[in-house]
């Protein structure tokens, strides 16, 4: 062979792998082969080899849980699953994990070479092909740049327990990430448990959190097991922590630093086993400096940072979303459906204040609601323009001023909030969420010229760099 593919091989006996290493070098091939899975995801992930010949029973780790983590950062890459275990449901799962071949041992070496030659010449799956493959099998759906980024860190961080802050907008999956974490690392035998800062009352957040003992407050007539004790050995997902009180936000950064922690009324230190995971639609950095949230506990859960983006900043994700949304309705006991190119489109066009969540609610709307089998542009334009109308009558829509959006949004805000939960940063949330469109915008006419954009907007050069770090704000040079 000219082009000398290389072939990966994991296999922990030693017999296996120099039969197979002498076979597929007189092939041609160049080989390495090993005898631990954490080797392999190594190579793998150092973007070595062209195809892995992988054993499932390994010392360190099963095989067929490391091959979707190998698929995430290795979209392409075909895995060879062999086993001893010849069982149905090990065919099965080497198949829905991306298997491109399961082969049961003993094998024939010849059926083991036709096998690898097929895999180095098979073309690519088509990304619908890819993603409708992956759909069940993986919580997040994208083939963006941006998502392919976020597979890459979530991968990686499956192999440590490493404290993970999740942000982005409401809907735009933050607890998927939290579960895939979960899910495709060390801790994934253990239990994931998650709770929304938001949706506790203020005073039973420690109580909810740390657990409490019978007697430690009106109403507790029995020792009360919280989420901390709940997810020992697992993960603990902290839903929306910029809403988590100032004197929550000191336990638990104590918590963090001793890694151990008392009940509500309890004495007895209880070590606190596990992997958190925060989460948060809020822009920290500007509630800290309102003196809302804590900076030293802002460090400690910020040791791995993921953003996630909105829908509106990766629309060439609609298309596989949609299909991913529609075949979930459809195994759900909906109506099959699809859409049409031009309803795609029309999809692509829609702002997505929503993000995925609205996109999947606006899927399930159509699969119940049309009977037609292909859904057209008309029947989704219909739906959207429902969804764009201003929610208030006085503000019709073409009209509407910046200061009319403003107060609509605000109204709606603190309709939401009247639940008793405070409201104190408003003011820098709202010039931050103003602020942030407007310098992007900025950076956009002046094709990313930080000295232009100044200008346009009337601020010092410094002003504008410390306001785009403050924000988290990319500057890419050149952008249209």
């Amino acid at each position: 062979m000219s082009d000398q593919r290389t072939v990966l091989i994991a296999d922990d006996d030693r017999a296996i792998r120099t039969v197979l290493s002498q076979a597929l070098q007189r092939a041609g091939y160049n080989v390495r082969a090993t005898s631990s899975a954490s080797t392999l995801w190594r190579w793998v992930e150092d973007g070595e080899g062209d195809l892995v010949v992988t054993d499932v029973v390994m010392p360190d780790e099963n095989g067929l849980d490391l091959l979707p983590r190998m698929k995430r950062v290795r979209p392409d890459l075909r895995v060879v699953v062999m086993s001893a275990q010849s069982t149905f449901t090990t065919a099965v799962k080497a198949a829905q994990r991306g298997a491109f071949e399961y082969l049961p041992k003993p094998f024939d070496l010849k059926e083991l070479l036709g096998v690898v030659e097929r895999a180095l010449a098979a073309p690519a799956k088509s990304a619908a092909a890819e993603e409708d493959a992956e759909g069940e099998r993986l919580p997040l759906v994208g083939r963006s740049p941006a998502m392919q980024e976020i597979y890459r860190t979530v991968a990686r961080l499956t192999t440590a327990d490493l404290t993970v802050m999740v942000t982005g907008e409401s809907g735009t999956g933050k607890e998927l990430v939290a579960r895939a974490l979960h899910d495709y690392g060390r801790r994934r035998s253990g239990p994931f448990v998650a709770i929304n800062m938001a949706a506790i009352p203020r005073e039973l957040i420690e109580s909810e959190l740390f657990g409490h003992e019978r007697g430690a407050f009106t109403g507790a007539l029995t020792r009360g097991i919280g989420r901390f004790e709940q997810a020992a050995g697992g993960t603990l997902f902290l839903d929306e922590i910029g809403d988590m009180p100032p004197e929550a936000q000191t336990r638990l950064l104590r918590v963090l630093q001793e890694g151990e922690f008392t009940t509500v009324g309890g004495r007895s230190p209880i070590k606190a086993n596990v992997r958190i995971v925060a989460a948060t639609h809020r822009d920290l950095r500007a509630s800290i400096r309102a003196g809302l949230f804590r900076e030293d506990l802002f460090y400690r859960l910020n040791v791995v940072p993921i953003r996630l983006p909105p829908l509106r900043e990766r629309t060439e994700d609609i298309p596989l979303l949609a299909r991913h949304f529609l075949e979930r309705a459809r195994a759900s006991g909906l109506p099959g459906k699809t859409l049409t190119a031009e309803a795609m489109e029309r999809l692509k066009r829609h702002a997505w204040p929503g993000n995925a969540r609205e996109l999947e609610n606006l899927m399930r709307r159509l699969a119940a609601l049309y009977p037609q089998e292909v859904i057209g542009e008309e029947a989704v334009a219909a739906e959207l323009t429902e969804a764009e109308a201003p929610a208030d009558p006085a503000a019709p829509r073409g009209t509407e001023t910046l200061e009319q959006a403003v107060e609509r949004h605000l109204k709606a805000f603190m309709a939401a909030h009247k639940d008793g939960m405070p409201i104190r940063d408003l003011h820098d949330r709202v010039i931050s969420e103003v602020e942030r469109p407007l310098l992007r915008l900025a950076l956009s006419a002046t094709r990313g010229n930080q000295i232009k954009a100044a200008a346009m907007l009337g601020l010092n050069r410094n002003t504008l760099r410390k306001k785009l770090k403050d924000l988290e704000l990319p500057v890419v040079r050149g952008l249209a």
